[in-house]
């Protein structure tokens, strides 16, 4: 459990009555989770905090009715400011006209902004306190027009058209990481049909790019938002893949693989996280069949060879453009 966030320092010492709060978008705080009622997250790994705590979860495309009907709602404003404006927009929905929220947030992370966000909406903006480089901001939701599913972007690109939503890894663009991951598996892979697992699929380019090679696809990621994202892109592209939310193999039966691809995160917000990559890479050996390879792509400065010299005993640089690198592993050597 990590430590407590500043954000969360910042609430700590307003002592209110968080007896009955929901929190919308948060990190992981063991304070939080004590206090809190209940949780609406896109990320799997947060709502698994929650429930282990025996608190509610809920998934933004879970949401029932009666979700939030009394108490404190908190929103932690994310880095990605177009996801806190659909955050917003969503409570503003789903919440009755009048109902108080609290929006906190890291100056680095661009809450500052929050008061041009409510004024542009019209909505009610007081600032309760400033602390930790965090600011505290109360408002009350108003009625809203639905304007949620305009969020979703589509845009084309490698001859396929691409689903994308704020908050998803590389929202609206190819990332250069992966461009180069998808030219090394353009010789890498063989022409024959291959199970694959797509791990951290985002906006579902690379299972999109395998499947329309004719290989089948299971893509996996933690984010609700990233897992719908492909499943919009593989329709739009009239593909097929399996597509799950997992936190890494969490999701994952015994099922073993051909090839692992991913383009793995190694930030959770504004904080360095390399602990998904490294269950990625150490656990990859018994989700691989025989001769089965992991292929990889990261920012060449990440401590990803050790990784693999300790998973695999070996592995390959198959591409190197200074600020990415692409490695291969492979269960049983190549």
């Amino acid at each position: 459990m990590s430590a407590q966030t500043p954000a969360c320092q910042l609430l700590e010492r307003q002592q209110d009555d968080y007896t009955a709060l929901m929190v919308v978008a948060p990190p992981v705080d063991a304070w939080l989770i004590a206090q809190s009622t209940g949780v609406i997250s896109s990320d799997l790994s947060v709502l698994s905090e929650w429930q282990a705590a025996g608190k509610i979860a809920y998934s933004p495309f879970a949401l029932p009715e009666n979700a939030v009907t009394h108490g404190e709602v908190v929103l932690f404003w994310p880095k990605a400011h177009q996801l806190g404006i659909w955050w917003l927009e969503g409570l503003c929905n789903v919440l009755p006209a009048g109902t108080a929220i609290e929006i906190v947030g890291e100056h680095s992370g661009g809450v500052k902004r929050v008061p041009k966000v409510l004024a542009e909406r019209g909505m009610i903006c007081d600032k309760r306190d400033n602390a930790r480089r965090c600011s505290l901001f109360a408002t009350r939701t108003i009625a809203l027009e639905n304007t949620l599913q305009a969020a979703w972007q589509r845009f084309e690109a490698l001859g396929l058209t691409l689903v994308s939503h704020p908050g998803v890894f590389g929202h609206g663009k190819v990332d250069e990481g992966t461009l180069l991951l998808l030219e090394s598996l353009e010789k890498e892979l063989p022409k024959t049909p291959q199970r694959i697992l797509d791990m951290g699929c985002g906006d579902g380019i690379i299972s999109a790019w395998l499947a329309k090679r004719g290989h089948t696809v299971t893509a996996v990621d933690v984010s609700a938002f990233a897992v719908e994202a492909t499943r919009r892109t593989l329709e739009a592209n009239k593909v097929d893949g399996q597509v799950l939310q997992s936190d890494v193999y969490s999701a994952l039966e015994s099922e073993t693989y051909d090839f692992i691809i991913s383009n793995p995160p190694f930030h959770q917000e504004r904080d360095v996280s390399y602990g998904p990559s490294q269950r990625l890479i150490r656990q990859a050996p018994e989700r691989l069949a025989n001769r089965g390879r992991l292929i990889i792509v990261a920012n060449a400065f990440l401590p990803y060879p050790d990784l693999l010299t300790d998973a695999f005993g070996s592995f390959e640089a198959l591409a190197d453009n200074r600020r990415f690198r692409v490695y291969g592993a492979g269960k049983s050597g190549r």
